[in-house]
C-alpha cells in the first residue's frame, strides 16, 4: 500500500506528500501517484498550508508536531515531509487508522 511513498532514511522516515490547499476540511484522502495525499483548509500563504500539513501529519502518526518538517517542496504542492522519533512499521499502521 505504502511501498514508494514512506520510506527511512538516516534522519527519519521520508513520506511523499501531495497537498490540496484551501479545501473545506482537513484529510488524508489516500495514495494517489506514490504520493499521500491530503486536502487542508489553510490557503498556501505565507506558510499556513505547510504549518497545517505538518501538524496534521503529527497529530495523524502521534507525535509532537516538532518532529515533523517539510524538507523538501516547501513551495510545492509536492512535498518530502521527515518524521523522526517513528519506525516505517509504525507510520504505516497509523496512516491505515487515520
Amino acid at each position: 500500500m505504502c511501498k514508494g511513498v514512506i520510506y527511512p532514511t538516516k534522519k527519519g522516515i521520508e513520506i511523499n506528500i501531495s497537498v490540496l490547499p484551501g479545501s473545506s476540511r482537513c484529510k488524508i484522502m489516500g495514495i494517489h501517484d506514490n504520493s499521500l495525499k491530503i486536502k487542508l483548509t489553510k490557503p498556501p500563504v505565507d506558510g499556513q498550508a505547510n504549518a497545517e500539513c505538518c501538524r496534521a501529519m503529527a497529530k495523524v502518526l502521534g507525535v509532537p508536531k516538532s518532529r515533523v518538517s517539510i524538507v523538501r517542496g516547501m513551495a510545492s504542492r509536492s512535498k518530502v515531509l521527515l518524521v523522526k522519533g517513528v519506525s516505517e512499521e509504525q507510520v504505516k499502521e497509523r496512516l491505515l487508522r487515520g
